[in-house]
């Protein structure tokens, strides 16, 4: 009696401990904050968003349609992403198959001898296998069956796992979608760099006519003593400046014309562009829409918010480590020593077998995966929050750098015009005498200087029109991916 109770306490200390055990440890927690200003700074809130229009509608040069689109398909880096992205999938699959029942077949054979004298080898030169029959030796052994293996996931370990995986996936895809909207980027950036290189080169051009033009009026007021060999020669130098300048901007164009084709993904040749459309090129108009737009337009937010579901799914995978798991093992065969009697209804076997474990003592490896989960969790809530400030910060200094940018060309062509007409002047009145050559160096090259820098801030301002663009999650499809299935079946 005193055994019995004896027994009956140890069971209930045993029982009581266990459930003791499985009690998760507490930790830090962060909730993420999704919360943005109403509005972009100072601009006035709007519903338009032109972040929301395909790269088709926002960039209608075909040329440059026509660079996009065959970098869409033959770009390195974003194939690789591609890859990336199917094993992110595939993961997928190898998750959903570990909380599905395995199954499997095997079938074997084998032989056994035992020495005569040990207790085994007596029992068997005593035993009949059948009425009149000695127990063979050497004994063979015959089986053929199937098998099944089932963890029952009863709090959802494995499940959890299984949709952080998806949310994992999720987030490649983003990534993958983030890369398109920079990649348009850089595209539409160099070529606008290029159709600015092929007009300063242009300008060039024109600006040597004007030089050679002024030349050759000081060397003819040198011819008729009304000039020295000091003007002709500074005259001659600065051509000669204006004319080496035609290289570095070839240069200039050789390597932009190489960074497309390496965006694009092909061996340096000659990129196709619009002939003399710089000049007419007009930046558009960018509606900003809300800050709140951004939490579904830019890829890279996404990424951040699918990276965080994932989290939190991690941690309830990690949590139910600390829980009971329930093993079911099971299998069905045939097994004999001779194959003639394998598939005899007597030599039918099978097995069922159901293990509950709980960890009890030394657990440190699951608080420490439980910690971890929880930190990452914690982690992916801040990048998420960052995400969302840098993307509110990028679509602020862009709005601002449009409007600076706008009052800066503005005044540049201002300059531009009075310096263009202030060449003519200063060519007459050298030719009266009533203005030194000096004077009319340095005319020519402000205004080169002046019409460089009007080219330079327009691009700019195209530039800073693609990256608002940008800022705001423009440039990808913009289309919903649906979740996998994981359904148990």
């Amino acid at each position: 009696m005193n055994k019995k109770k004896l027994y009956k306490y140890a069971g209930l200390a045993v029982l009581i401990l266990s459930l003791a055990a499985c009690k998760p440890m507490e930790v830090a927690k962060h909730a993420e904050n999704k919360n943005v200003p109403e509005n972009f700074g100072t601009a006035v809130s709007d519903s338009t968003n032109t972040g929301k229009l395909s790269w088709k509608e926002y960039f209608a040069d075909e040329k440059l349609q026509s660079l996009i689109e065959t970098a869409l398909q033959n770009n390195q880096e974003l194939n690789i992403t591609l890859q990336e992205v199917e094993m992110s999938r595939n993961e997928i699959r190898a998750r959903k198959g570990e909380y599905l029942p395995f199954v499997g077949g095997k079938a074997g054979a084998g032989v056994d001898k035992v020495g005569r004298y040990t207790n085994i080898g007596a029992l068997e030169a005593n035993t009949e296998i059948r009425p009149g029959k000695e127990m063979p030796e050497p004994l063979f052994d015959f089986g053929i069956g199937a098998y099944a293996q089932w963890e029952t996931d009863i709090w959802g370990k494995l499940h959890n796992a299984t949709r952080a995986q998806v949310q994992k996936y999720l987030s490649t895809v983003e990534g993958r979608n983030f890369m398109v909207t920079n990649i348009i980027s850089e595209i539409a950036n160099s070529y606008y760099e290029l159709l600015a290189l092929d007009n300063e080169l242009k300008i060039l051009e024109q600006n040597i006519k004007i030089q050679n033009d002024a030349f050759r009026v000081v060397k003819i007021l040198k011819q008729n003593a009304s000039g020295n060999e000091l003007a002709v020669k500074r005259f001659e130098a600065q051509v000669l400046k204006t004319q080496s300048m035609q290289f570095e901007i070839r240069q200039k164009i050789t390597e932009t014309e190489n960074k497309i084709n390496y965006l694009v993904g092909r061996f340096p040749q000659h990129v196709e562009r619009s002939e003399n459309q710089f000049d007419s090129l007009v930046p558009q108009t960018v509606f900003a829409g809300v800050p709140s737009d951004l939490l579904e337009n830019r890829a890279d937010i996404k990424q951040a918010e699918f990276q965080l579901a994932a989290s939190k799914f991690d941690v309830k995978s990690a949590k139910a480590r600390f829980y009971p798991s329930l093993d079911i093992t099971a299998g069905v065969g045939f097994n004999a020593y001779n194959p003639a009697y394998i598939f005899d209804i007597k030599s039918l076997v099978f097995n069922l077998v159901g293990d509950l474990t709980a960890p009890i003592i030394n657990r440190n490896a699951i608080k420490a995966g439980y910690a971890n989960a929880n930190a990452r969790q914690i982690q992916a809530a801040f990048e998420y929050e960052q995400k969302i400030l840098n993307a509110y910060v990028e679509v602020t200094n862009q709005l601002s750098n449009i409007k600076n940018l706008q009052s800066n060309y503005e005044l540049k062509s201002q300059e531009v015009d009075a310096l263009t007409k202030s060449i003519d002047i200063s060519n007459d009145l050298f030719k009266y005498a009533r203005a030194d050559y000096m004077e009319v160096l340095l005319t020519q090259r402000d205004a080169l200087e002046a019409k460089f820098e009007l080219v330079e801030t327009k691009v700019e301002q195209l530039k800073a029109t693609v990256s608002l663009y940008r800022s705001l999650g423009g440039g990808w499809d913009q289309q919903p991916v649906a979740n996998p299935n994981i359904t148990k079946r």
